[in-house]
């Protein structure tokens, strides 16, 4: 069985103090909580707040992005090592709005999981499809490129902590939500990516997240699906009674 993980990704919102009420709030809530792993990832700068915050409870602290290099002169970035002594034990790579908004490309994707696989952390790599494609009926060659260029030159044991996001860039904050089939022939097609790059054993463990308007109001029917093996959650994680709602769906 795979243990399922929810995640949060804040983007760019709250404030350290902000961060230290969600946590006052959310983590009684979740207290008693053992079926999934929880995440929270918050922006660079409340990373230390939330790791204070988080501290002796059964809720992880990862980064929403990094850089691939361990130090240098690239400024704005923050290096795979820096993440790790502020106390953070994952990290997303490639989100959807890397992509878009920041120019990532798959390479610079294979670059940061490497780097995050190298430091010890547990990275979650994010795939997915645009609308145009979607409609053009592109979305298996997105997935089978965005996979075979993310996995490039990793090995299985390089790749052991390895978590996947497939988060459809349609349904991202616009309301549309892909439906558990949908999501799950998705999962289904990367898991067989993974196959292919790590082995039939390592894709049989490999956890893959949902990600696009997850809500309290259809966590349980994307999350009985036996592909989907948690989901990163977006605008409803912000409020600590809704993302609660979520784990506990």
């Amino acid at each position: 069985m795979r243990k399922k993980l929810i995640a949060a990704n804040w983007k760019m919102f709250k404030t350290p103090d902000e961060t230290r009420d969600f946590f006052r709030e959310f983590l009684p809530l979740v207290s008693d909580h053992e079926r999934d792993e929880i995440l929270v990832c918050p922006s660079f700068v409340n990373l230390p707040a939330a790791v204070e915050a988080a501290k002796g409870s059964n809720v992880a602290i990862g980064a929403q992005d990094m850089h691939w290099e361990k130090q240098g002169a690239f400024t704005g970035e923050t290096s795979a090592g820096m993440l790790l002594a502020v106390g953070c034990t994952h990290v997303i790579v490639g989100h959807s709005e890397r992509r878009q908004y920041f120019g990532e490309t798959d390479d610079i994707v294979n670059f940061k999981l490497k780097a995050a696989l190298e430091a010890g952390l547990t990275p979650i790599a994010c795939v997915g499809e645009v609308l145009e494609e979607r409609e053009a009926g592109l979305t298996e060659d997105v997935l089978r490129r965005q996979c075979l260029r993310a996995f490039h030159a990793i090995s299985a044991k390089k790749a052991a902590k390895l978590v996947v996001a497939y988060e459809p860039v349609w349904a991202i904050g616009t309301g549309k939500t892909a439906t558990p089939q949908l999501a799950s022939d998705a999962h289904l097609l990367i898991r067989g990516e993974a196959a292919k790059a790590f082995g039939e054993e390592f894709a049989g463990q490999l956890r893959i997240l949902y990600g696009g308007s997850v809500k309290p109001e259809n966590a349980k029917a994307l999350m009985a699906e036996a592909e989907i093996d948690g989901a990163l959650v977006g605008g409803a994680s912000l409020d600590p009674k809704s993302f609660a709602a979520i784990v506990k769906y």
